[in-house]
């Protein structure tokens, strides 16, 4: 470890409290930890990472996710400073790169008049993350409007690639990105151009009303919790119980919408795990269906974590 300490690249540092990059507010240290300002920085920091034998894994905003009190060993790369994007209103294409915030890119088309993303405008995450969960609201999801995705294999840390969308196997919440180690760089949206930027911004702003005003945006959480059973809705199953409310340590079950676990104030993540575990029983014993969640669990008995490169 001394050798790895002193032969690591600028930026890297050691034992980072990680809650503060997560939007539970939950989470223990990472034993190395960095924000690259760029893909080549990036690049260069899988590199490093690789010849040094860590386990590493890249996060975004931090929505969707469930970091174990106890920490992350190797090195945890967070993307939420890789943000910028260019369009060409014309065409109707815009790029993005992963750690742009997919509210402010559906705003920006918005205003470009590119229609697409109006439904992404309160999703609580980046580009990247949004093509890695197939994330969807209010009718829309990325599949739909995904053209291609620049990505980067730890394996092969100085050999970014593209990947059609073809390729990624989208389904309901789901791509191939899910189960496997491969870190988005920045993904490229076909939008439908020629709209009225005045009624692309007006919709967008009214999806966004709609979703703040029924969901707990005013408390820590991590967006929806469980994926929705269809043609059920599990808020609604969940809610069908009188499960708003309740409670584990500081992780509750949203009294506003029961599809999201929220932090009162002190919840650790042992709570929220506990909760959801909780949800699952309640909801598989009295309707006879199993929930599963959208939420990833980083550093938790049981759970694979990311290898390092050969």
């Amino acid at each position: 470890m001394a050798a790895q300490a002193s032969s690591r690249p600028a930026g890297v540092r050691q034992n980072i409290a990680l809650q503060a990059f997560t939007t539970w507010k939950v989470g223990g240290p990472a034993e190395w930890f960095a924000e690259p300002g760029s893909q080549d920085e990036l690049i260069a920091l899988a590199a490093w990472a690789v010849g040094a034998g860590l386990c590493f894994r890249c996060i975004g905003a931090g929505s969707n996710l469930l970091i174990a009190d106890d920490g992350l060993a190797g090195l945890t790369l967070c993307n939420r400073r890789l943000q910028g994007s260019h369009s060409d209103s014309q065409e109707g294409w815009v790029e993005a790169e992963a750690g742009e915030p997919i509210p402010t890119l559906a705003r920006k088309v918005a205003k470009a008049g590119l229609h697409g993303l109006e439904w992404a405008v309160g999703i609580p995450g980046t580009v990247g993350g949004a093509v890695v969960m197939n994330a969807g609201a209010q009718g829309g999801c990325t599949a739909e409007w995904l053209e291609s995705v620049r990505v980067l294999d730890p394996a092969r840390p100085d050999q970014p690639f593209t990947l059609a969308a073809d390729e990624l196997d989208f389904a309901y919440r789901h791509s191939r990105l899910q189960g496997e180690p491969l870190i988005v760089l920045s993904a490229r949206f076909r939008l439908e151009p020629g709209h009225d930027p005045a009624a692309i911004t007006a919709r967008t702003s009214a999806n966004l009303q709609s979703r703040t005003s029924t969901q707990p945006y005013q408390q820590p959480s991590c967006g929806s919790v469980f994926r929705n059973p269809e043609p059920r809705k599990a808020g609604q199953l969940i809610e069908a119980l009188g499960l708003k409310g309740l409670s584990v340590g500081g992780a509750q079950v949203s009294p506003l919408h029961a599809n999201f676990i929220v932090n009162t104030g002190d919840a650790r993540a042992r709570d929220i795990d506990a909760l959801i575990l909780l949800v699952q029983e309640r909801v598989q014993r009295e309707h006879g269906i199993a929930l599963h969640t959208e939420v990833k669990r980083l550093g938790f008995e049981g759970v694979d974590t990311p290898q390092p490169g050969p």
